[in-house]
């Protein structure tokens, strides 16, 4: 599948860079071409895009760590909405691996056909578990 990838690359960097305040972006079909669909600052007007006819390759920043340490991780999302037909789920694999050829950095990827499965306290405690130490205060409450 064809991408659009200098506006995705435009896209990805975006989010990623630390004086900007997009926190991400989503990829989607442009007839037969993965382009930039939207990018945004709220997490929940990025699951609003997730309609359930729909394939969508997101690229989402978390802020992780405690007081002390503030550090960006981020997220690939995998979108296939459960009335996506057969063939085009069967794509979604293929096509993947050309959206990840710009995004290339993340810390979990996530697969997803129900927005539950992306619930943002959900995702976020997913990344950092897989951010290894966690340091704090050491205060317990």
């Amino acid at each position: 599948m064809p991408i659009d990838s200098e506006p995705m690359y435009e896209a990805y960097e975006d989010v990623r860079k630390d004086d900007t305040e997009t926190s991400w972006v989503a990829f989607g079909y442009d007839d037969k071409l993965i382009t930039v669909k939207a990018t945004g600052t709220d997490y929940n007007a990025f699951l609003d895009l997730l309609a359930d006819d729909e394939r969508i390759y997101g690229f989402v920043r978390f802020e992780t760590g405690d007081e002390l340490s503030k550090r960006a991780k981020f997220a690939l999302v995998t979108w296939v909405g459960p009335r996506v037909s057969v063939l085009k789920k069967a794509k979604v694999s293929t096509d993947k691996s050309d959206v990840k050829r710009v995004v290339q950095s993340y810390a979990k990827e996530f697969l997803a056909d129900s927005k539950e499965e992306l619930d943002y306290d959900t995702v976020l405690a997913t990344i950092r578990a897989t951010g290894g130490a966690n340091y704090g205060t050491g205060v317990r409450n």
